[in-house]
């Protein structure tokens, strides 16, 4: 065979080849509410509802209102209902907004295997393009589901390979199930939701640079992600022509985002089991408003202060074992970790958390004002913090963490999680995640608002419209 004729054999099988993109893009079409089992629709209802509490409670904070205040200086004001904030954005800046309440306290679930807040970027996108097209509220939960199963796939089939290099999986990710998510809402053909993707390629983003400072950059990347793919859907519904190998192609999101190391990939991963394996099931629920990564570590030291009466004042070394491959993340730089200087350093340092815990035992946003920031009690707790490789993780399954205390009489106390509270194989239950929603929610609203919001939220799949979700979700 000549080396013309080869190559357009090569063509021609590449051409009959189905993407992960045309997958993705025929399951999101093709998928009814019926397919979707009760169960997972009612755990999808609460994962809405955590997310919702979340929302609500991130009104009380500056970065919220400095973002609102940032947008109406923008495109000022428009239709689209903001959760719990007295004001009315264009859809793409709601969203924005919604994503940015959501995330903004890092209180929000995560897909453990994809180490992605998922909900945080597809749960603003539904909302907004499900008021703004009119959708139903069943529409809307079959739009979240869709999308929440293929941005989680679409992060585990990393491997975790996207942190390792800097970048962000929800923002990076979030924004390819945000496409989805929102394309079915508009109602795009297969054709043209893996058209969107291929768009979202050029717009995904999400850098880890925040680690370094404190920044608030992090806050903002779900709302990015879906206020990306709404612009990437618009397009594509108007016949705009994208890539059709988004995720595998030679520059695709794995080879361009994993500097290398793409080939720990498994492609497989993306599309394996949609319609039969949920991976909503999957989605761990937060007990701390904290990085995931260190909350086997905080259980871990509330275990030694309240099971093994471990004072603070006695504590004379503390090593916290937590996963490898998140040292870096929640480690280093080891100066800001042990006297964080904002509190989303302080998210992301196992020394200030396992302080916290063990001076105070307890984590809760209250260990993250600038008061607690500046505690000396915890501060000089956090100086005697090493951390260390945990040699038994189960990461990224489950997020393993193991504290050991050396004590000032001569002790050795150690307490190890290794399945983190939320984690699949140790679940946060429906009725608990009512109660963190009825907590924090309460920080926002009164308790009759607390009960009308909770009420309307689980019953969203029987709403004839979207828009009376949002409605309800905004300040009265």
């Amino acid at each position: 065979m000549s080396a013309t004729s080869q190559a357009v054999s090569e063509q021609a099988v590449a051409a009959e080849t189905t993407t992960i993109s045309q997958t993705l893009a025929r399951f999101t079409a093709e998928l009814q509410f019926e397919d979707i089992p009760a169960a997972v629709r009612e755990r999808a209802k609460h994962l809405i509802l955590d997310s919702v509490g979340t929302a609500l409670a991130s009104t009380r904070y500056e970065y919220a209102h400095r973002t609102l205040t940032a947008l109406q200086g923008l495109a000022g004001a428009g239709d689209s209902a903001v959760i719990g904030l007295p004001a009315r954005l264009p859809l793409r800046d709601a969203v924005l907004l919604n994503g940015v309440l959501v995330h903004g306290l890092d209180y929000d679930d995560t897909h453990l295997p994809g180490i992605i807040h998922a909900t945080a970027s597809i749960f603003p996108t539904v909302l907004g393009a499900g008021e703004h097209t009119g959708a139903s509220g069943e529409d809307l939960l079959t739009a979240y589901v869709a999308g929440m199963e293929a941005a989680t796939r679409l992060a585990t089939t990393a491997k975790g390979g996207f942190h390792e290099v800097g970048f962000h999986p929800t923002g990076l990710v979030g924004a390819f199930g945000c496409a989805l998510a929102a394309g079915r809402l508009f109602g795009l053909t297969e054709e043209q939701l893996t058209m969107a993707q291929g768009i979202t390629l050029s717009t995904a983003s999400g850098a880890q640079e925040f680690l370094q400072d404190g920044a608030w950059t992090k806050r903002m990347h779900p709302g990015w992600a879906g206020q990306a793919a709404i612009t990437n859907v618009a397009l594509a519904r108007q016949g705009f022509i994208g890539p059709k190998a988004s995720y595998e192609g030679r520059y695709g999101l794995y080879n361009t985002h994993m500097h290398g190391i793409a080939d720990q990939c498994d492609y497989s991963i993306a599309t394996r089991g949609l319609k039969e394996q949920w991976e909503i099931d999957v989605v761990s629920i937060k007990p701390f408003p904290v990085c995931h990564f260190v909350h086997g570590c905080a259980d871990a030291a509330l275990a030694l202060v309240h099971e093994q009466g471990l004072k603070p004042e006695n504590v004379a070394h503390i090593r916290a074992l937590i996963p490898a491959e998140t040292m870096e993340i929640v480690g280093e730089p080891k100066a800001n970790k042990q006297r964080p200087v904002s509190d989303y350093d302080a998210k992301f340092s196992v020394q200030f958390v396992v302080a916290a815990c063990l001076s105070r035992g307890r984590f809760g946003l209250a260990e993250l004002l600038p008061g607690s920031l500046s505690d000396p009690a915890i501060l000089a707790l956090a100086q005697l913090v090493e951390y260390g490789p945990d040699p038994d993780t189960a990461f990224p399954q489950a997020y393993s963490g193991e504290v050991i205390v050396e004590t000032k009489d001569g002790r050795t106390l150690r307490h190890r999680e290794q399945i983190n509270r939320g984690a699949a194989e140790r679940p946060i239950s429906n009725d608990e995640i009512v109660e963190k929603f009825n907590a924090n929610a309460a920080l926002a609203c009164g308790p009759d608002r607390v009960t009308e919001i909770r009420d309307l939220v689980l019953s969203l799949d029987r709403l004839p419209d979207a828009a009376m979700l949002a409605e309800g979700l905004a300040a009265i």
